[in-house]
């Protein structure tokens, strides 16, 4: 299986604890929480990122500007909007965008 690095940013603690519990529970797949918008940057600059998940309570504004960031890169970073639907809806978003990982 191939590896996936997630960074999952949003406001509620307690929803991204149970995001990260949900994405590393499939093989290879690994999960970064973040609550603080302006480390987002330096962490997705710094780090190998594949998926930037956002999750609620995030500022407009932020999203749009993380995505943009994400953007200007040169390191094929996608970006979900999730705001919840459980984790059949979470697979679905990262298998749309990486069809070759599906079972």
């Amino acid at each position: 299986m191939e590896s996936l690095h997630f960074l999952v940013i949003g406001k509620n603690q307690q929803i991204l604890e149970t995001l990260k519990r949900i994405i590393e529970n499939n093989e290879g797949w690994k999960a970064e929480i973040q609550t603080e918008e302006n480390i987002c940057y330096e962490y997705v600059k710094e780090n190998q990122v594949d998926i930037v998940l956002l999750s609620s309570g995030l500022d407009e504004k932020f999203e749009n500007d993380i995505k943009v960031f994400c953007s200007t890169l040169d390191k094929d970073i996608k970006v979900i909007d999730h705001y919840g639907g459980g984790s059949g809806l979470l697979k679905n978003e990262v298998y749309t965008l990486f069809p070759n990982l599906q079972p």
